[in-house]
């Protein structure tokens, strides 16, 4: 490939690098959540960004309300570090600490990840049917959305 022809590409490329990492961030917090009804996980936790300069060189993910010891058991260190940058990345802001509800990846950061790739033009894949049962992420509901 020439540059000239790089760059003359340049914009759709980085709007097409775009839509793959918002697709990648639905398909990690529709895994989040799939994980999250199944291990049947509640409560309110803290989410704490990386932090090298005080000690914290990987995000941390803490039960506020709830058992530490079952997100332990259902997150990896690296399913920690994919939803911290997948939230930043979907909410667009990096943010410290982000304190929520485990159900609020279903319910507040999953549909306008969903929303933001419908308005693209993409044609979402049938979601799994584990995931289907959850209220807010049917196919239907999320059609209901764009209308």
């Amino acid at each position: 490939m020439r540059l000239s022809t790089l760059l003359a590409h340049r914009r759709e490329i980085l709007r097409q690098a775009n839509l793959a990492n918002l697709a990648f961030a639905y398909e990690r917090l529709a895994e989040f959540a799939r994980r999250i009804q199944s291990g049947a996980l509640q409560g309110t936790v803290l989410l704490k960004q990386a932090d090298a300069e005080n000690d914290r060189p990987w995000p941390t993910l803490t039960a506020l309300h709830g058992s530490q010891a079952a997100l332990e058991e259902h997150f990896t260190e690296e399913d920690v570090i994919d939803l911290s940058d997948v939230l930043d990345y979907a909410l667009e802001a990096s943010e410290e600490a982000l304190t929520f509800d485990l159900a609020d990846i279903r319910s507040r950061f999953l549909p306008p990840v969903r929303q933001a790739l419908v308005q693209a033009g993409i044609a979402m894949d049938e979601l799994p049917p584990n995931i289907q049962k959850m209220p807010g992420l049917s196919t239907s509901a999320c059609e209901d959305e764009e209308n």
